[in-house]
């Protein structure tokens, strides 16, 4: 019942003891009566009244931190629920469980420690979709916390996670990448993910996602942490579409995941130049890094840069009389550009970007003369 239904039947009774008590009062009271209720029924034997309380708890902590710290004593009979062979029971303590440790650094911890990873590491083999995207669901929230990484990591999951963006539903692929991704800034990862092949699934979801979109942002970020070894920078170059899916997202995507790109293509050419400057540039990156040095992050303009210069024929300057200016530089990539929309399109991009310069160089004097700056 609401609060207004509730205030109307104190006003319609007669006076009572209640009268004495304020709204905050009857609040908190009747909070931590329906809180002790669930409690009881979470630690009871008849597998009905778990379910009902596990739903409850789910619906409670949904969206409310307070609620999340009154039950965190449910942790433990809720990871016994996911041993039950009732898929009832293991649905419905595993969302209780995932409310439960959202934004909550202690609850993840508990879960952890109540026994939950190997019953979670096990429903993502399930032939059951639902318990299947629940239990990646969990993983991803899990796998948000430093404290949690390592013992995840020693499960064994990253290949269970590399099936599911292959096979899983559209939700389970999303929060399978994004849970890899997730593990991979642990830096003892990376080789251990590398080993179960993620590249190639993580390209064809990159490929079908929008370039936008949050899936996107943890694709390309994980791609660009594999590409520190020669094992994911040469998957990357070997699959098919798989450059010029980062380029994509270079010119299309938010600003974080175009950062993650630059960043991706970046380190690639500086491992080594003469091996991997041709297959970036075949794939049309020019016009993605002209508008990244004007638009980017300035994380994202001075990796541009950069790039920029190693994709040049020669990465240094060639003489006095042609400083290496980005117009210059970009000049020298156009003039190697066998394909004429990307070497017209390119163009395009440099006089648009020579004119930004010049205006805010002409805005900046402005400002001198004025005494702004």
């Amino acid at each position: 019942m609401d609060s207004e239904g509730e205030n109307s039947v104190y006003l319609n009774s007669p006076v009572s003891a209640a009268d004495n008590f304020s709204d905050g009062d009857i609040r908190r009271t009747t909070t931590s009566s329906a809180v002790q209720q669930t409690l009881f029924l979470i630690h009871s034997d008849d597998p009905t009244l778990k379910v009902q309380a596990a739903k409850e708890i789910r619906r409670l902590t949904k969206t409310s931190q307070r609620y999340r710290r009154h039950f965190s004593n449910a942790v433990k009979p809720l990871v016994d629920m996911l041993r039950s062979e009732s898929f009832e029971s293991n649905e419905a303590a595993l969302l209780a469980l995932l409310n439960l440790a959202v934004k909550d650094e202690g609850n993840k911890i508990n879960i952890i420690d109540a026994g939950a990873l190997e019953p979670i590491v096990g429903f993502l083999q399930s032939e059951n979709a639902i318990l299947q995207d629940h239990a990646t669901a969990a993983l991803l929230t899990l796998s948000a916390s430093p404290a949690t990484k390592p013992i995840i990591s020693a499960s064994g999951v990253f290949s269970l996670l590399v099936e599911i963006i292959r096979h899983g539903s559209s939700q389970a692929k999303a929060d399978a990448v994004m849970a890899l991704s997730n593990l991979s800034t642990y830096q003892d990862n990376l080789l251990s993910i590398l080993r179960a092949q993620p590249i190639p699934s993580t390209v064809s979801l990159l490929k079908s996602c929008k370039k936008s979109s949050k899936t996107t942002e943890r694709c390309t970020a994980l791609i660009e942490s594999l590409m520190c070894y020669e094992e994911g920078r040469s998957s990357l170059i070997s699959e098919d579409g798989g450059v010029l899916a980062v380029v994509e997202v270079l010119e299309s995507g938010s600003a974080q995941s175009r950062e993650h790109a630059v960043g991706a293509l970046l380190t690639i050419c500086q491992s080594d130049r003469a091996k991997y400057r041709e297959p970036i540039l075949r794939e049309g990156v020019i016009p993605g890094l002209l508008e990244l040095t004007v638009q980017g992050t300035a994380k994202s303009r001075t990796k541009a840069q950069t790039l920029l210069r190693l994709l040049r024929d020669t990465p240094y300057p060639r003489s006095e009389l042609e400083p290496d200016t980005l117009e210059n530089i970009v000049s020298s990539l156009i003039s190697q550009i066998d394909c004429e929309e990307q070497s017209g399109k390119a163009k395009e991009m440099l006089a648009e970007m020579v004119q930004v310069s010049m205006e805010q160089s002409l805005r900046h004097l402005q400002q001198r003369a004025l005494g702004f700056v």
